[in-house]
């Protein structure tokens, strides 16, 4: 399925599941997904940094893979599940992950926050009980300047014993 597009005004139309809930829009065809979710529809988790996809600031998941959205289009989530760290909480509560962060003290300035929780997010996706060595490798593409990254992995192994104990409960 390919967006629609006016090719006279350089717009696209776009359609996808954003945070759980189906979203409709107009976009210009060059506007980056950062672009649109900050300035266009106020969610700005995801921050501005490189521009350039090395130091993951700007991490979101589509279909539930990280991308940078500093370099993906907009128009490329068409028919996609885009998920932001505004996405992660439920009825007022944080989500596991954001708590873990906020328990192990992994925020400091907060800039790489909503980056380094979604990129926890895709590999507790993949790997819910991961090594110490995995979480590295997740991580190597997000930079933190404040905390030294131990507090990092702290809320990252927290998180992932959380989200096993919130899967445990659901199952029963």
């Amino acid at each position: 399925m390919q967006p629609t597009s006016d090719v006279a005004r350089d717009l696209a139309s776009i359609e996808c599941r954003l945070n759980g809930r189906r979203l409709q829009a107009v976009v210009p065809v060059h506007r980056t997904l950062l672009d649109f979710l900050r300035n266009d529809l106020g969610l700005t988790g995801a921050k501005r940094a490189c521009d350039v996809q090395v130091c993951g600031a700007c991490t979101v998941l589509v279909d539930g893979m990280p991308v940078s959205a500093c370099t993906y289009l907009a128009l490329e989530v068409h028919g996609k599940t885009v998920e932001t760290c505004e996405g992660l909480a439920r009825d007022g509560r944080l989500h596991p992950i954001q708590q873990a962060f906020v328990d192990a003290g992994a925020l400091q300035c907060g800039f790489c926050t909503p980056g380094m929780v979604m990129i926890t997010r895709a590999l507790l996706n993949d790997h819910p009980r991961p090594s110490v060595e995995v979480i590295k490798a997740y991580l190597h593409g997000n930079l933190c300047r404040c905390t030294g990254y131990k507090k990092i992995l702290e809320a990252v192994e927290t998180a992932a014993r959380a989200c096993a104990a919130e899967d445990r409960a659901a199952a029963t």
